[in-house]
């Protein structure tokens, strides 16, 4: 089978990322965009989702606050001792 060449351009450091984690897979470059070019003829479509959907600041500080275990409720080990807070915020609220 032919081949022919593709040149592109990208980001300098775009390019040092993606090169680390396709050797990190075993892969090159060339092996890289061919799977994915051959996988989008296959399904016909892009083979990876594509959306805007970032966290906004309140949903990444909430998020950073889990990881770093701040602002967490306490454990609870039955339903009645949640149903107990629960009334309680009420109660204050």
């Amino acid at each position: 089978m032919a081949t022919t060449n593709i040149t592109m351009r990208m980001d300098e450091q775009l390019k040092a990322d993606l090169q680390e984690l396709v050797s990190n897979l075993g892969m090159d470059m060339t092996t890289f965009f061919t799977v994915a070019a051959k996988q989008a003829v296959r399904e016909q479509r892009v083979p990876f989702s594509i959306n805007m959907n970032v966290p906004n600041v309140e949903t990444i500080r909430a998020m950073e606050e889990v990881r770093n275990g701040l602002n967490l409720s306490r454990g609870y080990s039955s339903i009645e001792e949640v149903m107990e807070d629960v009334i309680d915020e009420d109660r204050y609220s």
